[in-house]
């Protein structure tokens, strides 16, 4: 039997297993009339979730604040498909980011105002993140009740790609070189007047996010890069000037101030977060 530790909802619920871990345990009624210290029989459980580190348990509650937890559970299966099925390894990040990307899409597909994906196509590149991220929307579609068009899957995907590493150990939070680089990039958009605001919070919250996780995803990768094609990099360049210069400018000075290996990929992330702030946000005048 598997004792609760918290319930999330009729279907959902926290779980202590041995040697002081905890999972998500998902399955239909599994928490009907149930509270915590009560126990469930594990032929209920339809899915779990491990949480491994305590990185993982607090990313779990941090996203509890403001998601649904039907969207965690579904995020968490989309990841747990990405590793199991298709051998894709992602930093513990992905949790928070993806959760909340799929929530806010969500929320604008429901609301009508969802617009098509701006990320370039590269499936040639990562065809094992495109796949699973084409998985991620029959699983979003079955747990959510949402048909997201194919396009979406790119999203999904540049996600995949972004976190990719391994989590073999603690992220080490507030070392030089994350404090560095965060600092670094915060410059460089305020001058050019990007600054945090209400209405860009998400976004920009999103970016420094991956750039606290920048240093030791490069730490943890195999060392299998993959160097962004010149087409894909050209029609960024044509599509959004201005973003591929500020991402120009923090990724050239990353290289010479912090981390001369940084693959050329990362300029791609960063064109890609500066072009959600500036859509997201009316530019102010330094």
């Amino acid at each position: 039997m598997l004792k609760i530790a918290q319930v999330f909802n009729n279907n959902a619920v926290l779980v202590d297993l041995d040697n002081q871990r905890q999972a998500v345990a998902k399955g239909k009624g599994i928490a009907f009339k149930k509270r915590r210290g009560d126990s469930i029989p594990p032929q209920k459980v339809e899915k779990m979730f491990y949480l491994e580190t305590e990185t993982s348990r607090q990313n779990l509650y941090f996203l509890l604040k403001d998601i649904p937890i039907d969207v965690v559970t579904t995020t968490y299966e989309i990841i747990d498909v990405a590793q199991q099925k298709y051998h894709i390894g992602v930093l513990d990040y992905i949790y928070i980011t993806l959760s909340d990307h799929i929530f806010g899409a969500f929320k604008r597909y429901r609301d009508g105002s969802y617009i098509d994906s701006m990320v370039p196509d590269l499936h040639v590149q990562y065809e094992n993140e495109y796949a699973a991220a084409y998985e991620a929307l029959d699983i979003i579609h079955r747990n959510l009740g949402i048909r997201f068009p194919d396009s979406e899957a790119k999203n999904i995907a540049l996600h995949f790609i972004n976190a990719i590493g391994q989590s073999d150990n603690e992220p080490k939070f507030g070392e030089v070189q994350e404090a560095s680089v965060s600092d670094l990039v915060q410059r460089v958009l305020k001058r050019h007047g990007i600054l945090r605001s209400n209405s860009n919070s998400n976004y920009y919250d999103r970016f420094m996010i991956h750039l606290q996780y920048l240093v030791d995803r490069l730490q943890h990768s195999n060392g299998d890069i993959t160097v962004i094609l010149p087409k894909v990099v050209a029609e960024l360049e044509d599509s959004y000037p201005r973003s591929y210069a500020i991402a120009t400018e923090i990724f050239d000075e990353i290289k010479q101030k912090v981390y001369p290996d940084m693959s050329e990929d990362e300029r791609l992330y960063f064109v890609i977060h500066i072009q959600r702030l500036i859509t997201e946000l009316p530019v102010m005048n330094s």
